[in-house]
């Protein structure tokens, strides 16, 4: 298996992990440390996701597969970590929802335009590589729950606000194949 695949495949095993430390119990282990854990164990996560996409490139090992399972592993980890964000109380509910219904729309959207042949219409964009810096800055801030979500939070809408941009413009890049299915 390629190295890449296995950093992808390593990504998805830390989300029970990073899920986990929050049940237990906290005279074993404190909640600023689970704040720490977590969020460390989050930030590695987030590190093999550049590193794998780097590491298929770099080293030629790009597959299908690979690039069918990385945002399976990203959406799992964020889905998870927004989970257990809105269950601590530290981010917004409608956040929520909203990133995760888009994850999964796009998601889809984009596995239906693998299969008309027409992937690279929905291929990654820059203001989706912006989404994520936020998505990921204000999931770690809120994680590690200094005195004050504000900075944290101030992200997250940042995030839901580039979340909905970025869904347009996915669903613009598709509309031509959308509108062919709908008239055919």
């Amino acid at each position: 298996m390629p190295l890449p695949t296995i950093l992808t495949w390593l990504r998805i095993a830390l989300v029970p992990f990073f899920v986990g430390v929050y049940y237990f119990p906290d005279y074993l282990i404190s909640m600023p440390l689970k704040n720490m854990l977590a969020t460390v164990i989050f930030l590695f996560a987030a590190i093999t996701d550049y590193f794998d996409g780097y590491l298929a490139r770099r080293m030629n090992l790009e597959t299908r597969f690979g690039a069918f399972l990385d945002p399976v592993a990203d959406k799992a980890l964020v889905a998870a970590s927004l989970v257990v964000l809105v269950n601590l109380g530290r981010t917004f509910v409608f956040a929520a929802i909203i990133i995760i219904v888009r994850e999964i729309a796009i998601s889809a959207l984009r596995e239906w335009m693998a299969q008309i042949g027409e992937i690279k219409s929905t291929a990654v964009a820059y203001i989706g590589k912006i989404k994520t810096t936020f998505q990921m800055t204000a999931i770690s801030l809120l994680l590690l729950d200094w005195h004050s979500n504000i900075l944290g939070n101030l992200c997250m809408l940042v995030a839901v606000i580039l979340t909905v941009v970025s869904m347009f413009y996915y669903l613009e890049q598709a509309k031509k194949h959308i509108t062919e299915e709908r008239n055919s």
